[in-house]
């Protein structure tokens, strides 16, 4: 079995901080046993490239990045059999690195490459209407508040770290103004209307560095979870909801609905950016589907980590660094 990997570094994630580590992540992962060939993107144009080179010469291709790039990577990594993507968290929020339960140290997670298991993912997929085209997410999609908490976060200093996110939240909260959106599940032909703050559709549980935005969606059950906030008032929202959001315990309050399903199409009544793993994908209005099982994620060995992330029993595996065997999507 091949312990090839192709180490694909986007230098200005986390602010600068996987760039910095990277040495040290490259140098670990050879302690490991493995053999490593770096490269470092210039934009997620460049990265769907590295990845598509990697893959195709049969290494495991491992981001060192935020959850932005790793989402890029497993577009690509998708359409092509074999290929195994590993996941170590260089960006501020790590957020599937951290519900996959890999450690958020990047070097303690290099474990987790030379020695994880891989099980196939389900990833989102955004049919937008404009030149965007069909864009690919590993985590939550989300519009209406969150595109101006997410424009905020990513404008914020770096230094932030992961604070960025509450920051971003807090500074949309005071010019907010509710929006009506409109939502249709599964190509029904009946739209769900209402007034408030954001429609969520979530593949992972987590967004913005620790948020459980959605607390029971699973990886691989080829199902969204999309969840909508509806009217609370400004200082509701504050002292109520914010604060359950990073227990997962807002979704018991009764202006938060969850709804389950394979498609959803999303509308509003004012422009909003899609945001997706942190970065804008599309404009409103959008459909954004489940694709089961697109692809190949190490996860670790122990099964305790990953557990509450897959609704299905683990599939019998070997450390699949570098495997070129088709992926055990279903």
């Amino acid at each position: 079995m091949s312990t090839r990997v192709c180490l694909i570094v986007n230098p200005s994630a986390g602010g600068g901080k996987a760039g910095r580590i990277a040495p040290e992540v490259e140098r670990t992962l050879r302690e490991e046993g493995l053999q490593v060939r770096r490269v470092d993107t210039r934009d997620l144009d460049h990265a769907r490239l590295l990845a598509d080179e990697g893959a195709r010469a049969g290494e495991t291709v491992v981001a060192l990045s935020g959850d932005g790039m790793i989402g890029v990577v497993a577009d690509v990594l998708r359409r092509i059999p074999g290929a195994v993507m590993g996941v170590l968290p260089g960006g501020r929020g790590n957020d599937l690195a951290r519900v996959l339960g890999i450690p958020r140290d990047p070097l303690e997670a290099c474990a987790v490459i030379a020695a994880g298991v891989s099980r196939p993912m389900d990833i989102g997929e955004v049919d937008t209407p404009d030149e965007s085209g069909v864009r690919a997410f590993v985590g939550i999609a989300s519009a209406g508040f969150d595109s101006d908490a997410n424009r905020i976060a990513n404008e914020a200093p770096s230094w932030l770290g992961g604070l960025v996110y509450a920051y971003g939240a807090l500074r949309a909260l005071a010019s907010w103004r509710p929006a009506r959106f409109e939502i249709e599940l599964d190509g029904s032909g009946e739209r769900r209307a209402f007034r408030g703050y954001s429609v969520g559709v979530a593949n992972s549980k987590a967004y913005g560095g620790g948020m459980l935005a959605a607390p029971d969606a699973m990886l691989d059950d080829g199902l969204l979870e999309v969840v909508t906030c509806e009217h609370i008032s400004r200082f509701g929202f504050l002292t109520k909801l914010l604060p359950r959001v990073f227990k997962g315990t807002h979704v018991e309050l009764p202006t938060v609905r969850v709804f389950r399903a394979r498609e959803v199409e999303i509308f509003a009544d004012r422009p909003f950016a899609l945001y997706a793993d942190g970065d804008p994908i599309g404009e409103l209005p959008v459909r954004v589907r489940a694709v089961h099982g697109a692809v190949s994620v190490l996860v670790p060995a122990e099964a305790t980590g990953a557990a509450s992330a897959f609704s299905s029993s683990p599939l019998p595996s070997t450390p699949a660094t570098g495997s070129t065997e088709p992926s055990a999507a279903h």
